[in-house]
C-alpha cells in the first residue's frame, strides 16, 4: 500500500484517523497512541508481513538496551553496551542493504559462485534503524527522560510521509 494508493487514501487513512480520534476522545491518549502504533505496524506489514517480526524484535532489543543504559548511567560497561547496540543495528541494516553486493563482488573477484538468494530490503529499514540508534545514544548520554514502551514504539514506527 502506497501513500497515494486508493486503499491508503480511501480506506486505511480514514479508518486510522477516525478510530484514533474516537479512542482518544473516549478512552484517552494511551488508547489512541496504541491504535496508531497498531496502524503503523499494519501498514508496515502490508508490504511484506515477513518483516513485521524484524521490526518488532528490533524495537524490543533496542528498548531493553536503551532502558538498561539509562538505569546504569555511571557504569563503565555502558560504553560497551552502546557499542554493541549500535553494531547490532548497523549489522542489521548492512546485511539487508549490502550482503548481495558483497557476495556478488567476492564471486567476481575470486571466481566463486556463492549464492545467498535474493534479499529483499525491508520497508523503511534505514528510518527505523537510525531512529533506534538515536534512542540508544540519547539513553547513554542521559538525555532521554521517558521510557514508556508504547511511546517508544510510536517513536520508531510513525513514518512521516516524505
Amino acid at each position: 500500500m502506497l501513500f497515494n494508493s486508493y486503499e491508503f487514501i480511501f480506506a486505511f487513512l480514514p479508518v486510522c484517523l477516525g478510530v484514533f480520534f474516537f479512542l482518544g476522545q473516549w478512552l484517552g491518549v494511551r488508547a489512541g497512541l496504541g491504535w496508531l502504533v497498531a496502524c503503523s505496524l499494519f501498514f508496515y506489514g502490508w508490504w511484506n508481513p515477513a518483516y513485521l517480526g524484524l521490526i518488532v524484535l528490533s524495537m524490543t532489543f533496542n528498548f531493553i538496551l536503551g532502558t538498561t543504559l539509562a538505569k546504569r548511567l555511571d557504569r563503565p560497561s555502558n560504553r560497551l553496551l552502546l557499542i554493541i547496540g549500535v553494531a547490532v543495528n548497523l549489522g542489521l541494516i548492512g546485511y539487508f542493504k549490502y550482503a548481495n553486493f558483497f557476495v556478488t563482488n567476492v564471486n567476481a573477484i575470486a571466481g566463486t559462485e556463492f549464492d545467498i538468494g535474493a534479499i529483499i530490503l525491508p520497508l523503511a529499514i534505514s528510518f527505523f534503524t537510525f531512529q533506534q540508534i538515536t534512542f540508544l545514544v540519547d539513553s547513554y548520554a542521559g538525555r532521554t527522560k521517558e521510557y514508556d514502551l508504547l511511546r517508544y514504539c510510536f517513536f520508531v514506527t510513525a513514518h512521516p510521509p516524505r
